[in-house]
């Protein structure tokens, strides 16, 4: 995943981090997780919040500044065209 890091964007939208804590899930779960983040070639951190990316962008969220083009799995015609991606 890429972080949009330019000035432009910087002052559009200001970055935060996320602090996801006491999560629990099955071992089994977080095994098929860290196994499918290794796969692709990701950070645990980065294959969920692209995964989070994706649903939400599916759901018709905005959120400028943070996926590249191409980063995140086009699902619809707003998707192909960047319009969640670059705002």
């Amino acid at each position: 995943m890429t972080v949009i890091a330019t000035k432009q964007n910087k002052e559009a939208e200001r970055q935060v981090q996320v602090m996801l804590t006491g999560a629990r899930v099955t071992s089994g779960f977080r095994k098929a997780l860290f196994s499918a983040a290794a796969r692709s070639g990701m950070s645990v951190n980065e294959f969920v919040l692209r995964a989070a990316g994706e649903a939400l962008a599916r759901s018709g969220a905005n959120f400028p500044g943070v996926f590249e083009r191409g980063d995140i799995t086009p699902t619809n015609d707003n998707l192909q065209q960047g319009v969640f991606l670059h705002g």
